[in-house]
This record gives structure tokens, C-alpha cells and sequence, in this order.
């Protein structure tokens, strides 16, 4: 019976979400995603523990500042 289930090249490297879906610079204003990126007590997550590359990591940094700067989010939980 052959199995029809896709397997995983390991070769390829895992893209983060943002890369995955083309988006060029994270949005302040979009708090929903900026929320997934910040832990319970206000932190960012690490770029190992969100999967972002680099470049989305420092406009997520950004995205954040100018968020709570603008009290969209919290500084603190």
C-alpha cells in the first residue's frame, strides 16, 4: 500500500511567516500579530523562539516600539 502523505526535504530551510507569505515590513498597526510576537509580560521573543530571519526581527523591533509608543499595546502586562 503505498503512502501518500508528504515528507519533509531536509534540506530546505524554514522560512519565517513573514518571508513565507512576502510581507516586506511589518505593520505597527496590525496589533493581533504584534502580540503574537511579545510574551505575557510585554518582552519580545527571541528570533529562535518567533522563527523570524533577521530582517523581519528588527522590523518587528520597530513595529512594536512605534506600537507602544502609540499605547496600541502595553509595556507591561
Amino acid at each position: 500500500m503505498a503512502r501518500t502523505t508528504t515528507r519533509r526535504r531536509f534540506n530546505e530551510p524554514t522560512r519565517c511567516r513573514f518571508c513565507r507569505e512576502r510581507i516586506e515590513e511589518i505593520d505597527f498597526k496590525d496589533i493581533p500579530t504584534l502580540t503574537k510576537l511579545c510574551t505575557n509580560q510585554g518582552k519580545m521573543f527571541s528570533r529562535k523562539r518567533s522563527g523570524n530571519c533577521a530582517k523581519h526581527q528588527r522590523s518587528a523591533k520597530i513595529a512594536i516600539k512605534r506600537a507602544r509608543f502609540l499605547a496600541l499595546i502595553s509595556y507591561s502586562a
